[in-house]
């Protein structure tokens, strides 16, 4: 087992990463406050790895909630059965939320939590590799409008993540790819030798191999927790983290939730990223065409859907880093280099996406 340490003061916390997490009562109760723990899972996970989560927590008074998996349920009336079973179970302030699964699950469990009774305990067990190595680390929690990809949440940090491999065994395939494109974001913005080595072993991580596996989300942990230990409520650097979601949440607001998984709407729009980065100037397009490789090599889409450039548009300016009416952008200098910014022509912006998006319908 691995142990990666998110250091946040009073709200510090262990990620724990490796095989046979599920069975370990101290790894999973370690840090549990009380004695009530709500395990909310969704109907997929719930078959595979409820009761050996229950089994392993049996000194407590565990109650369950089995939610209907997927992007189109994450909603504050979803949000709402996970408080009502709070309320109905008793769970006072000293109770804890469990999140079992991926990040629908952990984002709509962590901010029931953040809201219940002013805030409870939240521990992440995620079951993704998307969760594991970015959604369940770092504190957000959200819901989507139907205007805009987690508009409504709160920042409200885990007490831990434990991280067992072996549940990336039931994963499907799709789901995988997805997850490896938050991956090539670590590389692509901060880590330019760990996007080397992801280009080297692409065909071991897509076998699943153990050891590469494991290598790649404790990297990406270790690169994630840098940046929120910076920048906690995403003030300054942490919105390098989103290089490619301004893009990306556009086309699965678009193509309407679930359609596009939220990975495979990331690797298109980190290529859009970079595409606007070579536009503007700021990166060489033999570096955007090597990360293009790479996203093609994880087995992830290359271009956006077919999609109206008016409405994309629109989406981009329902951002959450959209701020004084500008929509800020994480751009690349170099592979291995991101920055924010919201300083290019508006008029720019729109032209490179109408091109973009005229490419695919031709």
């Amino acid at each position: 087992m691995t142990k990666i340490e998110v250091g946040l003061g009073s709200r510090s916390y262990p990620i724990h990463i490796g095989p046979g997490l599920l069975d370990r009562t101290e790894t999973l109760a370690a840090a549990i406050p009380g004695r009530d723990v709500l395990v909310v899972t969704n109907d997929v996970v719930a078959p595979l790895y409820l009761e050996r989560v229950c089994n392993t927590l049996s000194g407590f008074r565990v109650r369950q909630l089995v939610l209907p998996d997927g992007e189109a349920h994450k909603t504050l009336a979803t949000v709402e059965k996970i408080l009502d079973a709070l309320v109905n179970s008793g769970y006072s302030r000293d109770a804890t939320v469990l999140a079992l699964g991926g990040g629908v699950v952990g984002d709509m469990a962590g901010f029931a939590a953040a809201c219940y009774q002013r805030g409870i305990a939240f521990l992440q067990v995620p079951t993704t590799l998307l969760a594991q190595v970015d959604s369940g680390v770092g504190g957000k929690t959200a819901v989507n409008h139907p205007q805009g990809k987690n508009m409504i949440g709160a920042f409200h940090q885990p007490i831990a993540v434990v991280a067992d491999t072996d549940t990336l065994g039931t994963l499907p395939d799709r789901e995988l790819k997805a997850g490896l494109a938050e991956v090539i974001k670590y590389g692509a913005i901060m880590d330019r030798p760990f996007l080397d080595w992801l280009e080297l072993n692409m065909s071991d991580l897509l076998a699943r191999q153990p050891a590469a596996v494991a290598y790649a989300i404790q990297r990406s942990c270790e690169l994630k927790a840098r940046v929120v230990e910076m920048d906690e409520r995403e003030h300054g650097c942490r919105a390098i983290l989103n290089f490619g979601h301004t893009f990306g949440h556009a086309i699965e607001a678009l193509s309407g939730y679930g359609q596009w998984l939220h990975g495979e709407a990331v690797a298109v729009g980190m290529l859009m990223a970079a595409d606007f980065s070579v536009t503007r100037g700021m990166l060489n397009a033999d570096e955007a065409a090597r990360l293009r490789r790479v996203v093609e090599a994880a087995g992830l889409p290359v271009t956006p859907p077919a999609l109206a450039s008016s409405a994309f548009m629109q989406a981009m300016a329902h951002d959450k880093k959209v701020l004084g009416g500008r929509i800020r952008l994480v751009l690349l200098r170099q592979l291995g280099e991101a920055t924010v910014t919201d300083d290019y022509p508006a008029d720019e912006l729109g032209r490179f996406v109408t091109n973009a998006l005229e490419e695919v319908a031709s």
